[in-house]
């Protein structure tokens, strides 16, 4: 762990003097977060925390029996058109937390037998993080560190991460600049995407294990949209092409949450033939991973939870 300590204090340094002028994530909005103002992710200098918590609902490598140790991040760099988590990833509901604050959750979950700690959109408090890294490690924090990201991050920024995230779960959402535009407001979204992924695969390129716990490497999750299975084969063509010895996570978990039931073409949930026809190909290809069942729980393999966990102030 000292070794990791030494990379979290470099982090740390080149990471929070970028919040005077942030461009930690690629819309570069360039405000000065440390002094009050506010860019795309709506996030100030302070951490905001919607939930922490036991979630059994994601991938089986990372819930086991016992939970992933989930902490949900209010804001968002992205901010998605069907959002399902719109209440705090797009309001900014939540409670400000000190980086002891955040520490002693990190530390309460692993007390708890989480299997990991799973930062659920991370990006924009990422100096913040390694902070309250830093203070949960020198006090014994030690299983392993999952950062679980909507994908729109930075290859340099991502770099600064090696040998301090141990799991990576990061979204594959588009590769059509067109549909990443309309649905995320990010044109750019697949340069960024795929770059930042490649940076992942040189780090974490072999899925390592504790029993049926997985404890190093890269899982990358694509959530299936419907009427655009084309942007879906797309991706999963590009995984087995450039990083195939990844895990995958196919979902069919959409629903048409937040604005997404104002636009026609997405206000609905994928049908049969196109999850048929996905599955097919997901299998073809022989990716490793998992693929979700057609109308799968609300409450399984994604972020998706109860009001009654939401953090108490």
């Amino acid at each position: 762990m000292q070794n990791k300590l030494k990379l979290i204090e470099r982090g740390i340094k080149q990471l929070a003097p970028r919040l005077k002028s942030c461009d930690i994530c690629p819309r570069n909005c360039k405000v000065n977060r440390l002094g009050g103002a506010r860019g795309y992710c709506k996030a100030g200098d302070i951490p905001v925390i919607y939930t922490a918590f036991l979630h059994r609902g994601e991938e089986p490598g990372l819930s086991g029996a016992d939970g992933s140790g989930t902490i949900f991040f209010s804001g968002c760099n992205l901010g998605c058109v069907y959002c399902q988590n719109y209440k705090f990833s797009h309001i900014l509901s939540g409670s400000l937390r000190s980086y002891n604050a955040l520490a002693d959750m990190m530390l309460k979950l692993q007390s708890e037998k989480a299997h990991n700690i799973n930062l659920v959109t991370p990006t924009h408090f990422l100096p913040q993080i390694l902070q309250a890294l830093d203070i949960a490690i020198s006090n014994g924090l030690n299983i392993p560190i999952v950062y679980n990201t909507s994908g729109y991050e930075k290859k340099e920024i991502i770099s600064l991460l090696s040998g301090i995230v141990d799991i990576y779960l990061p979204d594959m959402k588009y590769v059509s600049e067109g549909l990443a535009s309309d649905c995320s407001n990010a044109g750019n979204y697949s340069a960024y995407n795929k770059e930042a992924l490649l940076e992942m695969y040189r780090q974490k390129s072999t899925a390592s294990y504790k029993g049926d716990i997985l404890t190093s490497g890269l899982v990358i999750r694509h959530l299936v949209i419907p009427g655009h299975i084309d942007d879906t084969m797309a991706i999963l063509s590009w995984i087995k092409e450039n990083i195939p010895n990844c895990l995958t996570s196919i979902m069919f978990q959409y629903q048409p949450y937040y604005k997404a039931r104002q636009i026609p073409e997405i206000n609905r949930t994928v049908n049969y033939d196109e999850y048929n026809k996905v599955k097919e190909f997901v299998q073809s290809l022989s990716l490793a991973g998992w693929i979700q069942d057609f109308n799968p729980k609300e409450d399984m393999a994604g972020v998706y939870f109860t009001p009654d966990k939401k953090l108490s102030e």
